[in-house]
């Protein structure tokens, strides 16, 4: 799937926002990617994922995990196609946990997906979560990498989409400085990551 293919899905769903944002990280950005929109479409989350499963066929891997919420539905159905188990961290008391019997074994090797990242601050602290519990990370998955690939997180790292959108620090945003009302789309209360 080519990029220009991808952002037409993005657009004809309403899931590529253009104003003024707060992303899930706290920075702001001109442009957002409600990935929900799109992948609420059964076709579209099952081609999107086929390419994220496609790209780690060859990679061990016994489970996938995702930060909650955005990436749980991407990382359901992509290990689904893998055909292995799926879990999610989510947070609680300000901090990303396994939580409802979740569990992963000393050794597993894991795939972590998520959605969208920006600074990549969830899908890391899901990999320490993998490394206490003695899990190797497999790879790192994502539908759309904001920082065009200068987000390093894992050593097979994967995106479906990787380019450079524009983020700013609040107190130097071009947006604010303009009065442009600011939305917080996000799926979680922002932190600084």
């Amino acid at each position: 799937m080519s990029t220009p293919e991808l952002l037409d899905m993005f657009r004809n769903t309403g899931a590529l926002l253009e104003g003024h944002f707060k992303l899930t990280s706290g920075l702001h950005s001109n442009t957002y990617f409600q990935c929900a929109k799109v992948l609420q479409h059964p076709r579209h989350l099952t081609e999107i994922c086929h390419h994220i499963a496609q790209h780690f066929s060859s990679t061990e891997i016994d489970a996938v995990i995702s930060p909650a919420i955005g990436g749980i539905v991407v990382g359901t159905e992509t290990g689904r196609q893998l055909g292995v188990r799926t879990l999610f961290a989510e947070r609680k008391d300000g901090s990303m946990q396994l939580r409802r019997g979740f569990h992963i074994s000393p050794g597993e090797k894991i795939l972590v997906v998520e959605d969208v990242i920006t600074t990549g601050g969830s899908v890391a602290e899901v990999i320490d979560i993998v490394k206490k519990n003695g899990g190797e990370i497999a790879g790192v998955g994502t539908v759309v990498d904001r920082s065009n690939g200068t987000v390093k997180l894992a050593d097979r790292q994967f995106s479906l989409l990787s380019l450079e959108v524009r983020s700013y620090q609040p107190d130097d945003c071009p947006m604010c400085r303009e009065n442009i009302p600011l939305e917080a789309p996000g799926s979680r209360a922002s932190h600084n990551s």
